[in-house]
């Protein structure tokens, strides 16, 4: 396992920030979701209650499995659902995967504790009825439908058994949350005993879906770069912006699905081996296939200006290309995610580029950019509402900077009150 050196993830953090159908006995080849063959998956309305945006295998800012892949070998993998359903399944993408992958076995279960699971809950999923099936290279897929009541805010543990060897695994990089291994099968463990090794990353799961949503096309999906992502807040306490926004909602009776499509130091300009497919690329995977989906709320932009800034001196190939954006790039690449997002019906709201000042990317010249691209969110008309965060986690003595109550240290992501902050700023008013 590779890492990045601890002193390139204040540099880095500027904001460091396809479904197939099941082909066959157990596989899966084209490109929408695989659902079981029965009269509950023809008719049922699925919602996604929790995704996590796929990316290519490679270092991180801390250790992961992705480039080694598995071989027998069991992870083990907690989500906190935002709304809730009766029954689920989840998808699994093999994106990056230059192999097919073996999916041997997989369970899901309602979470005890750390890598225990409650007992009663623990379900076996299948593709096409079958326990063992397979993901092409480049491929996504649903699984079958299971029976399990969930609650907004419950935590789920979803088990694969991968006897491999898979080759490098598609992963998100930035869980915030603790995942865990296992050498052997261990899919159908109660007890956490045999899950010896950790990671803070998600290895092949992009998403978990429910049925039984009340209310269809509901779901929220928050999409951006690693502030969406959550970088700066504490693991395992679920408290990036989205989760606090769906706890938010939550809490007022009238809970709806809030989709986490972060990905760390992603831009909407430019394609990175490290941060992702540039945002206008991947909006249709992320946003637009996700089911149920009626809104999206797009914060985007400090990593194209920023990075901008380092190419006279770049601390890593981490950052290429360095290709020199300018406001008006990022001004037509929101326009194009607004254009994709209206093909759909969506309801589209833009956050404003929040303050970076004193930290490894701000400049004159960054800090022209932003304002000129803040400019353009407030007052161009071009997204259905605004939430103008550059102005709710400003510093009151400088607007340029961070609320230091808001700052995670680096001068760039908020810390925990920060994200709630943040989320306390979206009016559900304007959430349709």
């Amino acid at each position: 396992m590779r890492s990045i050196p601890r002193w390139l993830s204040s540099a880095t953090a500027l904001t460091l920030a396809a479904w197939p159908i099941a082909a066959g006995p157990a596989s899966a080849t084209t490109r929408a979701p695989a659902t079981a063959r029965t009269s509950h998956a023809r008719t049922a309305s699925w919602t996604a209650a929790w995704t996590a945006a796929p990316q290519r295998p490679g270092p991180s800012f801390t250790p992961n499995w992705s480039e080694e892949g598995f071989a027998h070998q069991t992870i083990r993998q907690i989500v906190r659902v935002t709304t809730g359903g009766t029954s689920a399944r989840i998808r699994l993408s093999n994106l990056y995967g230059t192999t097919r992958l073996t999916v041997t076995g997989a369970t899901i279960a309602r979470t005890a504790s750390g890598a225990a699971v409650q007992k009663e809950t623990l379900r076996h999923l299948t593709l096409k009825r079958a326990r063992t099936f397979t993901i092409p290279a480049g491929a996504e897929l649903a699984s079958d439908p299971v029976q399990l009541r969930l609650a907004p805010l419950d935590s789920v543990t979803v088990t694969l058994y991968l006897a491999g060897p898979t080759g490098p695994a598609t992963y998100h990089a930035l869980a915030q949350a603790t995942g865990y291994r296992a050498e052997g099968d261990h899919q159908a463990d109660t007890g956490a005993a045999a899950f010896t090794e950790t990671t803070q990353s998600w290895y092949y799961l992009s998403g978990l879906d429910l049925t039984g949503v009340p209310a269809p096309r509901s779901a929220i999906v928050a999409f951006g770069d690693s502030i969406t992502d959550g970088m700066g807040s504490t693991p395992d306490a679920n408290d990036r912006y989205p989760d606090r926004l769906a706890e938010r909602l939550a809490s007022t009776g009238r809970p709806r699905a809030v989709l986490n499509q972060g990905i760390i130091g992603n831009r909407i300009t430019v394609d990175s081996a490290w941060f992702g497919d540039k945002a206008t690329s991947r909006f249709q995977r992320d946003v637009l296939q996700q089911p149920g989906v009626g809104t999206v709320i797009i914060l985007l932009g400090i990593n194209d200006i920023g990075i901008s800034e380092l190419a006279a001196a770049p601390p890593a190939p981490i950052f290429a290309p360095f290709t020199d954006v300018s406001a008006a790039d990022v001004i037509a690449g929101q326009r194009d995610l607004i254009r994709q997002a209206r093909t759909r019906g969506l309801r589209v709201i833009g956050a404003t580029i929040m303050p970076v000042k004193g930290s490894t990317i701000y400049t004159a010249r960054s800090e022209a950019k932003r304002e000129k691209i803040n400019t353009w969110i407030r007052t161009s008309g071009a997204y259905d509402t605004v939430v103008d965060l550059a102005r709710v986690m400003a510093s009151p003595a400088d607007s340029d900077a961070l609320d230091p109550a808001y700052d995670s240290g680096d001068h760039l992501h908020p810390n925990d009150a920060g994200y709630q902050v943040m989320a306390n700023a979206i009016n559900p008013a304007d959430l349709g």
